[in-house]
């Protein structure tokens, strides 16, 4: 009978976890391996079910210091200093916010003061979207209008982006501006999808309609397949999964 070794007989190591790129602190946080979205997206590009429920594992946060991304080990170099500041500390203070806002709020913050404006917009975006699953209508209008203002200081935008600042003020109730923009970007020549998508906005904003539609209400089918339709609008041959990745790796 063999006698095992002293290195086989040792139980195996616990598997590290992961440190906070910002303050060091380790922390247990679940992955997140999200599946396509089987529904259509919203008008905005809040991707359909299963997705959609699954905002509570977008971003993890470190338990000590606060800092929100989707993956805490890593953080801009300036990361630590907006996260040490008054605003950032205010912010999660904040108990007038749900939550899971916050914590959207909380990257959008890092984002905004490291320059990543426009995934600043997404973010701040995705907490309207917290507060429209919680029935607080002022909140996501107020966050909307703050990722407008985002989306608007950053780089140019795109057609795609465009799509999502009109339907952004168009459900915050900002109609002048809401039609202005849909009827320059109209005027633009833009894809196709694009312009499908722009003359429903046309048509909500005309009546004055705040609410939720989707892209499946403009794009006819294959428009049931969320990836597809992201792709037609966007033009690149991206699906939102991979963008959404490609969006939270900003400024991280």
């Amino acid at each position: 009978m063999s006698v095992p070794s002293p290195a086989s007989s040792r139980p195996p190591a616990a598997e590290a976890l992961p440190r906070c790129a910002v303050c060091g602190t380790a922390s247990r946080q679940p992955p997140f391996r999200p599946g396509p979205p089987e529904q259509a997206p919203d008008l905005d590009l809040r991707p359909g079910e299963p997705v959609r429920s699954t905002m509570a594992r977008w971003l993890q946060q470190c338990p000590s210091c606060g800092y929100a991304a989707p993956n805490i080990t890593r953080a801009h170099p300036a990361a630590a200093q907006a996260v040490a500041a008054a605003p950032f500390r205010a912010l999660l203070a904040d108990a007038s916010h749900p939550p899971l806002a916050r914590r959207f709020l909380a990257w959008a913050h890092v984002l905004e003061e490291t320059g990543a404006l426009h995934a600043a917009a997404e973010a701040t975006l995705h907490a309207a979207w917290v507060a429209d699953d919680m029935d607080q209508p002022e909140l996501a209008r107020h966050w909307r209008l703050e990722a407008v203002a985002l989306w608007r200081g950053g780089p140019p935008l795109d057609a795609e982006q465009t799509v999502r600042v009109i339907d952004c003020l168009r459900r915050a109730g900002a109609w002048e501006d809401a039609a202005a923009t849909a009827a320059s970007l109209a005027g633009s020549d833009p894809p196709e999808a694009v312009a499908q998508v722009v003359a429903l906005e046309q048509r909500l904003v005309a009546g004055r309609d705040a609410g939720r539609h989707t892209v499946a209400t403009a794009l006819p089918p294959p428009s049931r397949r969320p990836h597809v339709t992201h792709q037609r609008i966007a033009g690149r041959g991206e699906g939102f999964l991979a963008r959404l990745k490609r969006w939270f790796g900003k400024g991280g």
